[in-house]
């Protein structure tokens, strides 16, 4: 990296990532919106080299967008069947209602 305030940024803003303060994908958008804005990471070649790893570094898998993630490694498998809204239907018809204090009959005080 050419651009000493992007690396100065970088390193500020993944502090905030590590506290928790700032969440790694915002990081990385303010990290392409400085790239754009700037005539120095605009001129650098090997710039996108690095910004790829560190995304790779600060994004877990699961954070990546799901587009992205999907062009990177094809078809997601499917975790479960679908359901369709009659099943579901079906299944919240048979499951009995839960007795609670308002079907008993209303306590007296001092017991029975």
């Amino acid at each position: 990296m050419q651009c000493n305030q992007l690396v100065r940024l970088i390193k500020e803003w993944y502090l905030h990532v590590s506290e928790e303060t700032m969440a790694p994908a915002r990081m990385m958008e303010f990290v392409d919106k400085h790239i754009k804005s700037c005539d120095v990471c605009r001129e650098d070649p090997l710039l996108q080299r690095d910004i790829e790893k560190i995304r790779a570094f600060i994004l877990p898998e699961s954070k990546i967008p799901k587009a992205i993630r999907s062009q990177q490694n094809g078809p997601t498998p499917e975790i479960s069947p679908e359901v369709s809204p009659d099943d579901e239907t079906a299944e919240k018809q048979h499951q009995p209602a839960a007795a609670g204090p308002h079907n008993d009959a209303p306590e007296t005080p001092g017991g029975s």
